[in-house]
């Protein structure tokens, strides 16, 4: 998943960005309302975690702009307020869910897991292409019936082409999902996590599942590499 955090507490929005990076996610931080309706337009984020109270734009009226735009990434209303008539200010606003400070971040994660199943239709919760397995909820991989150990990055980038298996994903798109803005380096990182993933899943097993498009990106092959 790739998640905007819409927080102008640096140290917060820090917390968050490096809690979330740990747990496998791609984050990004906005430190205004302007900001995030720029970003939000240029991306396509999974899930955004947006504060009610930043300056200049308030995040009321960021979500109500970002509806207004058609930008329908789920929102999950961050903010100190916890009276009734606020939450349902943000609701209305076109919020998905709220969480008032101070909040378990674990219950964060649930909720944006929770968030990102309703907003794209429920994945299945095993992934399987032929004889690859993926569980998300426990992030674990299996070629066969031998589990293979895979980086954070390397799962996610596997989990975007398990998820649509057959089709040819660009590098951007693949980047996207894995990585955020932050990143420098990001000319040749998807090629590099493709060799590491095709010497974990692939070599070990005499199979090829991950197939080159030239000039394209990448595609796994429908049957996962099994003749």
């Amino acid at each position: 998943m790739r998640v905007l955090i819409v927080e102008d507490e640096p140290k917060l929005a820090a917390l968050l960005r490096r809690g979330l990076t740990e747990e496998g996610y791609a984050a990004d931080v906005a430190p205004t309302g302007e900001d995030a309706l720029w970003m939000a337009a240029a991306t396509p984020y999974d899930a955004i975690v947006l504060d009610i109270v930043l300056p200049g734009i308030d995040g009321l009226e960021v979500c109500r702009a970002l509806r207004d735009r058609d930008v329908w990434a789920p929102v999950v209303m961050l903010t100190a307020r916890g009276a009734v008539g606020d939450r349902v200010t943000g609701i209305d606003a076109g919020a998905d869910d709220y969480l008032t400070k101070p909040f378990s971040f674990a219950e964060l994660l649930a909720r944006l897991r929770a968030l990102a199943r309703r907003g794209a239709g429920e994945p299945p919760s095993i992934v399987e292409v032929g004889s690859l397995r993926l569980d998300p909820a426990a992030r674990k991989v299996w070629r066969r019936e031998v589990e293979v150990m895979l980086s954070t990055k390397e799962f996610a980038l596997l989990e975007q082409l398990m998820r649509r298996p057959g089709q040819v994903l660009s590098r951007l798109d693949l980047l996207e999902h894995a990585w955020d803005f932050a990143y420098e380096n990001r000319s040749n990182v998807i090629d590099v996590y493709i060799r590491y993933l095709r010497e974990k899943i692939d070599r070990p097993f005499g199979v090829t599942s991950i197939e080159t498009v030239r000039g394209a990106g990448y595609r796994l092959r429908s049957d996962g590499g099994v003749a």
